[in-house]
């Protein structure tokens, strides 16, 4: 617990520093960013607020791995884990897919950077090598990192699919949600928020998964998940990347997380879901931003078959805007919806192990 604990303290004081150099670095670079057509006229913009704030984020969540590893390595504890580096490495190859789409739009000035196609090319291949590195690297006990069962709390013994299938399953988890983060973030510190929250309940889940793994205590009920640790680490470190970041980003934020924030906090999102066993349950555990990314696909297929709105404007975040809400009584109302969403997974996943138990 002190090493989680650790983690997050390093990732959040790295975030913050990092988050306000680059507020003094950027602000004269600005693009326009995260301005819908149409939307509602917030107090201030995308085109007066710099970009790329992800890279504290992603620096918070290295840094805090990496140090409470660097903490430990006198007591002979292990180092860091082939599960663990896989779902950064997943993480930090979507990031510089959204380093990449930032830096086209800071230099064209433009809101848009990478072409669609472009940019789901780049997921599914990062996505396809994740999935199919986490089905090797077995342990001393023969675990791998995943397995081709579908999980809900645990695997589903009944449910396996093939390889190929696998892949498709992992390059559609990494590219929802990272298109859900994405979608997400458009109202200052909501998307941040949001993680925080989803991210937290990662930190109880992987340490409960650790405390009750079947390598070291076998009984019913017990996970046969590798390296749950070092997952809580990996979470810890992001759960508190994201409230570093948020500490100077709460309405008016000063600088945008970004494509290299969204992409990095969504395909962490999706790996760990993956490598905790846990893909279903991760809908309950993010639903606020499930909503989010439904609300886009829900306009988009009303307006199409029947010409009119379902919403004012999607996401649905604006549309309570429309509605004369204000911007940060629409954050703190989805950070509550996000807050239970976040207990109710959790409530599943303890009440599917004290199942277990009986």
């Amino acid at each position: 617990m002190r090493q989680i604990l650790f983690a997050a303290a390093i990732a959040v004081v790295v975030s913050m520093a990092v988050t306000r150099t680059l507020v003094v670095a950027f602000t004269h670079r600005r693009t326009p960013d995260r301005v819908p057509a149409g939307g509602p006229a917030p107090q201030h913009t995308g085109l007066d607020t710099p970009t790329m704030g992800g890279i504290a984020i992603l620096a918070g969540i290295w840094a805090g791995y990496l140090c409470s590893h660097l903490a430990v390595s006198r007591l002979h504890m292990p180092g860091p884990s082939a599960t663990g580096l896989l779902v950064l490495l997943l993480a930090t190859a979507l990031g510089a897919v959204g380093l990449l789409d930032d830096c086209i739009k800071v230099r064209e000035r433009r809101n848009l950077g990478l072409t669609g196609w472009g940019k789901a090319a780049a997921q599914i291949v990062a996505a396809a090598v994740f999935g199919y590195l986490v089905l090797r690297f077995p342990g001393t006990d023969g675990m791998t990192p995943a397995t081709r069962h579908i999980s809900y709390a645990r695997d589903i013994p009944t449910v396996s699919v093939g390889l190929v299938a696998f892949l498709i399953v992992v390059c559609f988890l990494v590219t929802t949600w990272t298109g859900a983060v994405a979608v997400t973030d458009g109202l200052d510190g909501l998307a941040a928020g949001t993680m925080v929250f989803a991210l937290g309940a990662y930190v109880v889940i992987t340490y409960w998964q650790y405390d009750k793994a079947c390598a070291d205590m076998p009984c019913p009920g017990c996970y046969h998940v590798r390296d749950p640790l070092d997952l809580a680490l990996i979470a810890a470190a992001a759960a508190a990347a994201c409230a570093g970041f948020l500490w100077w980003n709460a309405a008016p934020a000063r600088i945008l997380m970004g494509g290299i924030g969204s992409q990095t906090l969504g395909g962490l999102f999706a790996a760990l879901s993956i490598t905790t066993h846990t893909e279903l349950l991760a809908v309950v555990v993010g639903a606020v931003l499930v909503a989010e990314a439904l609300s886009v696909l829900l306009q988009v297929v009303v307006f199409r078959t029947t010409r009119s709105r379902l919403f004012k404007m999607a996401p649905f975040h604006h549309h309570f805007e429309l509605s004369k809400w204000s911007e940060s009584t629409v954050v703190v109302r989805f950070w509550v919806m996000a807050g239970i969403s976040a207990a109710t997974g959790l409530a599943l996943f303890f009440g599917e192990y004290f199942g277990q138990r009986r």
